[in-house]
This record gives structure tokens, C-alpha cells and sequence, in this order.
């Protein structure tokens, strides 16, 4: 009985995690699913949108221009993965890995400023006793405005309802053609290169702004917040697809369907941890439950689909 309540005490706080990862799982589906490409900038870029945003509202900054300015520097994180792409011709994962490797050090740099004691900083509080907070991981069971579960949906339902349009326009849509067949998007006089960049520029946009709401969430930034990123986000990608692919085939549904998979990531984790799993055995599960949410969809066409008769009739 004190398992449950206890579980059930936790789950605002899963829910809250859920969502803000989530966003950052939507990210991780521009990239996995529309462009086709694997990045790992994602685990620097969290915690540079994170680092930035700590840095802001530490100095006093308004928030909503602090997430404004951690958005634009994940954005610029995207941008130099995709000029490593495209413009110097290394493949994706590796210019992703070499973005992330130099976001490290600068991340550190970054959660210094204002500091002039020391030049890096491995950890950044911020206190919503002394600073201005959007969103509080302290009033999530509070029956009020400042739960940040209401700011934290309406920002995840304005960023599905941006991104359905975005898709929608010109640009958008030379972008999802780069993805599904670059060949054919060339010959259509379409610059993959640049829908290439645009992709991870986005991609990485959106990640920071996870990343900016996390720190403010749990009350600090750290330079290992980012870590494990990707693969959470696609646990969140692939759970929403298992879950939900036969139902969602509007593409905000199908980016809706990423945040519902990373709320359930969570609710799962936190069961978990509350059945007595250490903390330490996370980055496990998570490999656990994204190579078995890999696994349904490979076993359902392999042993639950009829095979289809081919050729035709024996008789005219």
C-alpha cells in the first residue's frame, strides 16, 4: 500500500519530466524520422540550452528571454553539425559527435559567466526562492497557476501546432522531400544541403528549449544534464510509434505521440525506481526498454502478420 501511494505521489513530478523531454524527443524525430539522419548533438545541445538559460536568469534575465537566447544557441549547436555535414563532407553521426565533444568545454565556460572567481563550472543552481522561474518541479502537486504542468502543456501543444505548420509551407516540405528521398529531392531543384542544416537547426533549436525547461524544472544545470539524451529521446520516438502508429496518422498526432512515449518513459522509470531499482541502473533500463519497444514491431511482422500469396491464378 505505501508502494502505491507512494508511486502515485510521484507520478505529477513523471509527468512534468515526461513533457519536457518529450519536447526534446521531437527534436530527436526531426532528425530520426523526417531527415534520416543520426545526431548526436542532441547531448550537448540539451545542456547548452539548459547552461544558457541558468546563466540568464542567474544574472537576472527574464526567463522568457533567457529560453529565447538558449533556443537560438541550440540552433547555432545544429548549425555547425550541419556545416560539418554538408559543407565539409563529414557523415552525420561523426559531425554530431565532434559538435558535442566541443559543446563540453563550452558548456563549462558558459555556466561560468558571472562568475569571476573561476573560468568553468561544472554545476549552475538556480532557486526559485531567489530567482525568476517559469516552471517548478517544488509546486507540481499544487492545485494552482503555478503548477508548471499547465505552462509546460500549453508550450508542447504550441510547439506541435508551430512545427504542423512549418511542415505545411514551402520550406517544410522541401525538407520532409530531403528525408524521404534525397535523390529525387535534387532533381526536383530542391538544395539538400541547406534543408540538411535547416533540419538540425531546428532539430537542436528545440532540444535547448527542453534543455532551458529542465534546468529551471529540476533547479540547476550540469554539464552531464545532457547525457544519454538521444537515447532517451528515442525510447520516447520509438514507444510513441509502437504505441500509437495505427491510431496517429496526422503529423501532429505523430509528433504528439513522441511526448506521450516519453511521458510513459517516465511513469515507467519511476515505478521502476520505486520497486527498488538503484538509481545507477537507469542508463540499463532505458537500453532494456528501447531494444524492447525495437523489438514488438520486428516480431509482429515477422510472426503475427499472414504472409501474402504472391503470383496469380493457376487457371485463365
Amino acid at each position: 500500500m505505501d508502494f502505491l501511494l507512494t508511486f502515485i505521489n510521484s507520478l505529477p513530478g513523471a509527468l512534468g519530466q515526461g513533457v519536457i523531454w518529450g519536447i526534446m524527443a521531437i527534436g530527436v524525430y526531426i532528425t530520426y524520422r523526417i531527415l534520416d539522419v543520426a545526431d548526436l548533438t542532441v547531448d550537448g545541445s540539451l545542456c547548452t540550452g539548459g547552461a544558457v538559460c541558468a546563466v540568464c536568469i542567474s544574472l537576472g534575465w527574464n526567463p522568457w528571454l533567457a529560453m529565447l537566447l538558449a533556443i537560438i544557441a541550440g540552433m547555432l549547436s545544429g548549425l555547425v553539425t550541419g556545416i560539418f555535414h554538408t559543407v565539409c563532407g563529414i557523415p552525420a553521426i561523426l559531425a554530431g559527435i565532434l559538435t558535442q565533444l566541443a559543446l563540453y568545454s563550452l558548456n563549462l565556460r558558459i555556466m561560468a559567466i558571472g562568475d569571476a572567481a573561476v573560468k568553468t563550472k561544472a554545476t549552475l543552481a538556480v532557486s526559485v526562492d531567489k530567482n525568476d522561474l517559469l516552471v517548478s518541479s517544488r509546486y507540481v502537486r499544487e492545485a494552482a497557476l503555478n503548477n508548471p504542468l499547465l505552462l509546460l502543456a500549453v508550450l508542447a501543444v504550441l510547439v506541435i501546432a508551430l512545427l504542423y505548420w512549418f511542415f505545411g509551407t514551402e520550406l517544410g516540405c522541401a525538407l520532409r522531400a530531403t528525408g524521404s528521398n534525397s535523390s529525387m529531392a535534387r532533381a526536383q531543384g530542391i538544395n539538400t544541403d541547406s534543408s540538411k542544416a535547416l533540419g538540425l537547426v531546428v532539430s537542436n533549436g528545440l532540444v535547448a528549449l527542453a534543455g532551458a525547461l529542465l534546468s529551471q524544472y529540476q533547479g540547476s544545470a550540469t554539464i552531464d544534464m545532457g547525457r544519454g539524451a538521444i537515447v532517451i529521446g528515442l525510447a520516447a520516438v520509438i514507444i510513441g510509434e509502437v504505441l500509437f502508429d495505427k491510431v496517429f496518422h496526422n503529423f501532429a498526432l505523430k509528433l504528439l505521440s513522441a511526448i506521450i512515449g516519453a511521458i510513459i518513459y517516465y511513469v515507467v522509470i519511476t515505478l521502476v525506481l520505486r520497486m527498488g531499482l538503484q538509481s545507477t541502473d537507469l542508463k540499463l533500463l532505458t537500453a532494456l526498454v528501447v531494444a524492447v519497444f525495437l523489438t514488438i514491431p520486428y516480431w509482429k511482422g515477422k510472426y503475427f502478420t499472414k504472409p501474402v500469396k504472391r503470383g496469380g491464378n493457376d487457371h485463365a
